[in-house]
């Protein structure tokens, strides 16, 4: 019997010495174990090529995670580094979020004003190559590795979109990927447009400062927070940024294969949360963490959700380290919004479903226009109104309107918010 083989019968006599099991158990396990040794020896002496044994066991590891769920993976000691800059730094790389799907990469959300965002990839797209490399069969983290890059050096993926017959090849060029991820937008005297591109170390920070600041200088009517193509992130962060708006009671709680690892994440009182009447707008491209977000203030009846189905992402994944400093991403638990709606798979349907038209459907010329009194010469004017109460939007705000229907509904919908709930409090 020849010594490498003897090693191997050795490993496994020493993890069933370690093995809690007895009877039955121990020898399935026990088979088990010998089938993966017998392979891992016909391969090393009948593979065309020689192959290293630590690469072959790499690639098991790989395989054996990638088996379990598209979230799973081995992360190595540089796609650990990576993970952590993602959320705490800057990288090189175009700014998207992928994920799989029926075994295919796709783009979950590119990320606002990023390479990508500019070169028009949108969330559903199919990667079919990264720079001529097939991605069938490539690990999330692999496709990662591939995608990013020094800064000013091109990236050509191969794109599949639904509205499309053909792949198309796509050359984007690489670039700094900021961490900044809030955005304000005043839409008109005392409304705003809250945009988060997903949630990293300093989302909620960044939220409550833009919020303050606004308030500091303006009565703050109408929020809208805009989860559009929001990826995800820290789980902490959507609980913290779900608590700005919430006084009390249930966010979100986590489940794990044992009912006694169930995690209550809660809000609480503090004096600066936020009581303005907002909507949140979702899409698609709403993933993970803003998905907790839309679920937890849905649930609440804290705030109006429009838009159209999010993602479905709703599993918990941890961190593990091994002891060569690389490390295991393993689905430890699923996410569950405060009535006990299951997020994985089945996402959030918005309150008010509203798909998305990029410009709005133009006047038909052929029909007359709507005449009021005051396109009339010489129409006569209300004393009690002056040219500086006019709320007129700026004629940028009216273009981004023109654009995005569903800003557009939502902040007809905020304005209105007011009289609606005057209107229910006299039932």
């Amino acid at each position: 019997m020849r010594v490498n083989h003897l090693i191997g019968i050795l490993l496994i006599l020493i993890l069933l010495m370690l093995s809690p099991w007895t009877g039955q158990a121990r020898e399935d396990q026990y088979e088990s174990l010998k089938r993966f040794s017998q392979v891992l020896h016909l391969i090393e002496d009948n593979y065309v090529h020689e192959k290293d044994r630590e690469d072959l066991l790499q690639g098991a590891i790989e395989g054996m995670l990638q088996k379990l769920d598209p979230h799973s993976s081995y992360v190595s000691l540089e796609d650990l580094r990576m993970m952590q800059e993602d959320f705490s730094g800057e990288f090189g790389g175009i700014g998207i979020q992928i994920g799989m799907r029926d075994n295919q990469l796709v783009v979950i959300a590119p990320i606002e004003d990023t390479p990508a965002h500019k070169a028009g990839l949108q969330a559903g797209d199919m990667i079919l190559e990264i720079n001529s490399t097939s991605t069938q069969g490539m690990s999330l983290t692999e496709a990662v590795r591939l995608i990013r890059g020094p800064k000013g050096e091109a990236v050509v993926l191969t794109i599949l979109s639904a509205d499309e017959n053909k792949p198309q090849k796509v050359e984007i060029v690489r670039d700094t990927i900021p961490v900044h991820s809030v955005r304000i937008q005043e839409l008109e005297k005392g409304y705003i447009q809250l945009r988060i591109t997903d949630f990293k170390g300093n989302t909620t920070d960044d939220l409550s400062k833009e919020i303050r600041s606004y308030k500091s200088r303006n009565d703050l009517k109408g929020i809208i927070l805009d989860l559009r193509n929001n990826p995800g992130g820290l789980l902490d962060q959507a609980v913290s940024v779900s608590d700005i708006f919430l006084n009390e009671g249930l966010i979100v709680y986590t489940q794990g294969r044992d009912k006694k690892q169930r995690k209550d994440y809660k809000a609480s009182r503090r004096a600066d949360d936020v009581d303005t009447p907002m909507i949140v707008l979702i899409n698609a491209g709403s993933a993970s963490a803003s998905e907790i977000v839309a679920g937890a203030l849905q649930d609440r009846n804290r705030a109006l959700i429009l838009g159209e189905n999010t993602f479905g992402k709703g599993s918990v994944q941890s961190i593990i380290p091994l002891s060569d400093g690389s490390a295991i991403k393993l689905t430890i638990a699923l996410y569950y919004t405060p009535s006990g709606r299951a997020i994985q798979a089945e996402g959030i349907a918005p309150d008010l479903r509203i798909p998305f038209q990029k410009k709005a459907a133009p006047e038909d010329e052929t029909q007359h226009p709507t005449l009021r009194e005051s396109g009339l010469e010489m129409h006569l004017r209300s004393p009690e109104l002056h040219d500086n109460d006019q709320n007129e939007l700026s004629d940028e705000i009216k273009e981004l309107l023109s654009q995005d229907n569903q800003l557009r509904v939502a902040l007809e919908i905020l304005r209105s918010m007011p009289r609606i709930k005057e209107l229910s409090n006299k039932q």
